[in-house]
């Protein structure tokens, strides 16, 4: 009878919940320009470096969700994503910045080239801040 009870209740719950969702939260993705970058000076083959991207978040609506990050051969292409909600009380934000870290593994030889994302160029072309990181044994 307990049983009875307890599952009768937790169906009354269960169909009371809404699926629906009256607060709508719409956002978007942003990729955001990088300010400057903490990174080590040389990797060793096999190991893992923590690598700091600091960027400046334009409003309080913006949140760090992830690193668009590409690799072609030695070359890595990195920028920071973020979220955008679409709220009518964004505030906008005056050099205010961000820190985000990713994790880096050294799995072949020779040097890295970063390219941190920085933004375009009047002209439309992107602009990169590049670091050569050299693999020592």
């Amino acid at each position: 009878m307990k049983k009875l009870i307890a599952l009768s209740l937790a169906l009354v719950l269960l169909v009371s919940c809404s699926l629906n969702d009256d607060n709508d939260t719409h956002y978007s993705f942003e990729v955001l320009p990088v300010e400057s970058v903490d990174i080590p000076s040389e990797f060793t083959l096999g190991e893992t470096y923590p690598i700091t991207v600091t960027y400046l978040k334009p409003t309080a609506c913006h949140v760090f969700k992830e690193f668009y990050y590409s690799k072609n051969l030695n070359e890595r292409t990195v920028a920071p994503i973020t979220i955008v909600y679409e709220n009518d009380n964004c505030e906008t934000l005056d050099n205010v910045s961000e820190e985000a870290t990713f994790n880096f593994i050294v799995t072949s030889n020779g040097s890295y080239i970063f390219k941190f994302w920085q933004g375009e160029d009047i002209n439309g072309e992107d602009q990169y801040l590049t670091i050569e990181v050299p693999v020592v044994e």
